[in-house]
């Protein structure tokens, strides 16, 4: 049997691998507290609850940034949206990014501006 050794960078990331998510289902007081603690104090929502909890926290800074989950419905109606070709996401995503930038500066531009509804 072949036994091959993993690269010295992803050595580090059994711990992970092993790690299990875990959802808490809590009222929407509780949900409004820890997410605007998390906010006010700029950490990631799952560092808040670890904090909360009494559990160590990595302390290397991540860089800043929203996730959202896109279908290939989301990227044809962007598409269409920004006039681009539905299989171009690179594109899709650098328009989209712009569209939060405005949104942030006071633009306000795109904000729920032609959206297909909530499914």
């Amino acid at each position: 049997m072949n036994v091959r050794v993993k690269p010295v960078r992803w050595q580090g990331s059994d711990e992970a691998i092993r790690a299990v998510q875990v959802a808490f289902d809590v009222e929407e007081a509780v949900l409004e507290a820890v997410r605007t603690a998390a906010f006010e104090q700029h950490v990631s929502t799952s560092d808040q609850i670890r904090q909360l909890l009494g559990l160590a926290t990595t302390s290397k800074p991540k860089r800043p940034r929203l996730t959202v989950s896109l279908s290939g419905a989301d990227y044809e109606f962007l598409a269409r949206r920004y006039g681009l070709a539905a299989d171009d996401r690179l594109a899709i995503k650098e328009r989209a990014t712009r569209d939060l930038i405005a949104f942030a500066s006071g633009g306000k531009k795109g904000a729920g501006a032609g959206k297909p509804g909530r499914k």
